[in-house]
């Protein structure tokens, strides 16, 4: 099993949102069974609580479950646990690493999210609770979603067919 954490500030926005993307992504596929998604927030003022409405309405208006999704806290055990640990802003990854210590220290399985999406000019997925434009994450995380998937059947040719 190949296991995909998202990783935002609160959890409630845009990482709930790629969790969401991506499971629907894996199902569409058939790649459900193979590949797991998480999220998590490096903050824990959240927990427990659904996404945003923002996201709700956005992933409703798109036909992609949410079903299950709660707000969490990033934990050291994550670091084990996941292969792939998907910061959506410079200030996460930092938290992220600063959580995982030495482990993290020149890991490449921590990244940002916008590394998978190169030719945007964007180094952070802005956040939508600040900014109100669901839209425009949505776009990004869609398109860095799939290039992720595309990534793990390069890098897991004999897991993930």
């Amino acid at each position: 099993m190949i296991r995909v954490l998202f990783v935002c500030l609160g959890n409630i926005c845009r990482s709930p949102m790629a969790e969401a993307v991506f499971r629907h992504r894996l199902k569409e596929a058939g790649l459900a069974e193979r590949i797991e998604t998480d999220s998590a927030g490096t903050g824990d003022w959240h927990l427990c609580k659904p996404p945003h409405e923002g996201t709700r309405a956005l992933l409703d208006s798109r036909g992609i479950s949410y079903e299950g999704i709660r707000a969490r806290q990033v934990l050291l055990d994550d670091f084990d646990r996941f292969d792939y640990i998907v910061c959506m802003d410079s200030n996460n990854e930092r938290d992220v690493r600063n959580v995982f210590g030495s482990k993290a220290d020149g890991n490449t399985k921590v990244f940002k999210f916008m590394d998978l999406l190169p030719e945007q000019e964007n180094d952070d997925v802005p956040d939508p609770y600040y900014t109100g434009n669901f839209e425009e994450v949505y776009k990004l995380v869609a398109e860095g979603c799939d290039n992720l998937l595309v990534r793990i059947r390069d890098e897991h040719p004999d897991q993930v067919r």
